[in-house]
C-alpha cells in the first residue's frame, strides 16, 4: 500500500511538472536555479560517466561524492563539481578500488579540499590504488573503513554503511562500500559493484532497505539485483550507469526482467546521459522523464530460462504427470502459476506442486499467466 501510494503521488507531481513546464528532457536542474541545493532540499546527480559510476550529492551546503567513473571521465567529473560551485567535498566514498570508479576520485582528491574519505579496507595491486592513497595522504587524511550500521551526519539528513562486513581477497566487487542516504521519508542506496553475496549479507545485517531510489548494482550485471533484494528494497526508480554499447552487455536481461515485472521506473546513463533528481524529505522530482527502456545493453541477450530437466528429474515428472496440471508456488504469496518465469514471483524459490493441491491450499490463480 505504501509502495502504491508512493506511485500515485508521483505521477500526479510528474503531471503537475509537466503541465507548469518544469520537466523538459535534457535540463539540468541545478543548472536551471543556477545555485546549489536550497536549503532542506537534497541534490542527487547521476552522472553519465560512460562505463563506469560516478554520484554527487548536495544537501545544506555539503557535499557526497560517491565514486568517480574512469580515466576517460576523471576530468568530466572534475569539472562537472565546479560548474555546480563547489569548494569543497564534505564526504568522498570509493565503493571499491577497481579503475571504472577510483579514477575520477584522484582527479577530485588533487583538485578540491576534502574532509573525510572513505572505503573499503583492502589493498588493490595496481597503480591507480597507489595514486588513490597518495591523494589522500597528500590532504593529511586516511581512509576510513566504518563498520556495518554505522552512521554520518550528512546536510538535512544522513547516510548508513550496508557494506562490507568482511574483506574478501581478490573479490574487489564484493567489498564494495554500499550505502544508504536519507532525506527525511526519501531514501537512496547506493550499491557499488556489489553482488547477491554482498546483497544477501546486506540483507541479513537487518537494516532497513526500503528506497525511492535505487542505484543498481555493477551496472545492471546478471550478479547483481536478486530477486530478494529487490523485494526488500522494493525502490520506485532504478538508475542504471553503463555506457552505450559497452563490451560487457550491461544491463543485462536477466537484471531488466526483473525491474520490468516489479515495474519499476528506470533511467539510464547509456539512454540519457546525466540524470538529476530533487528530494524535499517527502517526494523525489527529476530533471526529465524515465527512459523506462527495458531492454538489455546486448541485444542478443535473451537471458537466461529454466533448463530442461536432467535424467533423475524427467523420471520424477514423469510420474507426477498421472497427478494431472502442475503449477508453480511462490515462497511468499497466495497465487499459483502455469509457469515459473511469470515475472510476479521469484522462480528460483517458486515450488512446483498438482494444481489440485494448490487449490486444497487455498492458492487462487495468477491473473497474468492463467
Amino acid at each position: 500500500m505504501k509502495t502504491l501510494k508512493k506511485k500515485l503521488l508521483s505521477i500526479m507531481f510528474v503531471m503537475v511538472l509537466a503541465v507548469s513546464g518544469i520537466i523538459t528532457a535534457g535540463c539540468s536542474i541545478a543548472a536551471a536555479s543556477g545555485t546549489s541545493a536550497k536549503t532542506g532540499d537534497m541534490m542527487v546527480h547521476f552522472l553519465d560517466v560512460g562505463q563506469g559510476l560516478s554520484i554527487f550529492v548536495q544537501s545544506k551546503g555539503q557535499t557526497l561524492l560517491y565514486d568517480g567513473g574512469d580515466r576517460n571521465s576523471a576530468s568530466f567529473v572534475v569539472s562537472y563539481l565546479k560548474e555546480q560551485k563547489v569548494k569543497r567535498i564534505d564526504y568522498l566514498i570509493s565503493s571499491h578500488y577497481d579503475e571504472d570508479h577510483i579514477s575520477g576520485l584522484i582527479g577530485c582528491l588533487n583538485a578540491f579540499p576534502v574532509r573525510r574519505v572513505i572505503g573499503a579496507d583492502y589493498v588493490h595491486d595496481s597503480g591507480l590504488y597507489r595514486s588513490f592513497m597518495e591523494s589522500v595522504e597528500n590532504q593529511g587524511l586516511k581512509v576510513l573503513h566504518p563498520k556495518v550500521g554505522e552512521r554520518f551526519s550528512f546536510g538535512t539528513g544522513e547516510f548508513t554503511i550496508l557494506s562490507p562486513d568482511e574483506i574478501r581477497e581478490n573479490d574487489s566487487n564484493v567489498n564494495s562500500v554500499a550505502v544508504k542516504l536519507t532525506n527525511g521519508d526519501n531514501a537512496f542506496l547506493f550499491m557499488g559493484d556489489a553482488e547477491y553475496k554482498s546483497e544477501e549479507r546486506i540483507i541479513n545485517s537487518g537494516i532497513e532497505l526500503e528506497c525511492d531510489v535505487l542505484s543498481v548494482g555493477h551496472h545492471g550485471s546478471a550478479s547483481s539485483t536478486s530477486w530478494e533484494f529487490l523485494e526488500k528494497a522494493v525502490p520506485q526508480y532504478a538508475v542504471i550507469s553503463c555506457g552505450a554499447g559497452n563490451q560487457y552487455g550491461h544491463p543485462d536481461a536477466d537484471t531488466m526482467e526483473k525491474l520490468e515485472a516489479m515495474e519499476i521506473e528506470v533511467y539510464r546513463s547509456d539512454k540519457q546521459g546525466t540524470v538529476i533528481c530533487s528530494s524535499d524529505g517527502e517526494k523525489i522530482s527529476w530533471n526529465e522523464v524515465p527512459c523506462n527502456d527495458y531492454t538489455p545493453g546486448n541485444p542478443n541477450d535473451t537471458g537466461t530460462r529454466p533448463g530442461e530437466p536432467e535424467d533423475s528429474e524427467e523420471k520424477t515428472q514423469s510420474g507426477l504427470a498421472s497427478i494431472g496440471k502442475m503449477v508453480w508456488i511462490p515462497a511468499s504469496g497466495e497465487k499459483y502459476h502455469s509457469i515459473p518465469d511469470c515475472g510476479k514471483m521469484n522462480p528460483d524459490t517458486a515450488e512446483k506442486i498438482p494444481l489440485a493441491m494448490a487449490k486444497i491450499l487455498g492458492y487462487k490463480p495468477c491473473k497474468k499467466c492463467n
